[in-house]
């Protein structure tokens, strides 16, 4: 329990960072005439996420829940 306790704090500054970085690499549907009222084709039409962007997609999900339970295992530990 100690060794959990103590390497916990790395873990989940690792996983902020690597949560941080996904999201920010992931590309906006929206322009900014979308902002003003103005149609685009991303707002029109159904988007399909398709090889790298599915895969930060995923990657955005599964990093956010590891997140998760590490910050909920720090409030137990």
């Amino acid at each position: 329990m100690k060794a959990i306790s103590s390497i916990l704090p790395y873990i989940q500054v690792v996983l902020s960072i690597a949560l941080i970085a996904v999201v920010l690499l992931q590309q906006t549907g929206a322009a900014m005439g979308g902002a003003f009222g103005g149609n685009d084709s991303f707002s029109s039409a159904h988007h399909t996420r398709r090889g790298f962007e599915r895969t930060l997609f995923i990657a955005t999900i599964v990093i956010g829940i590891l997140f998760a339970v590490s910050a909920l295992l720090n409030l137990v530990y």
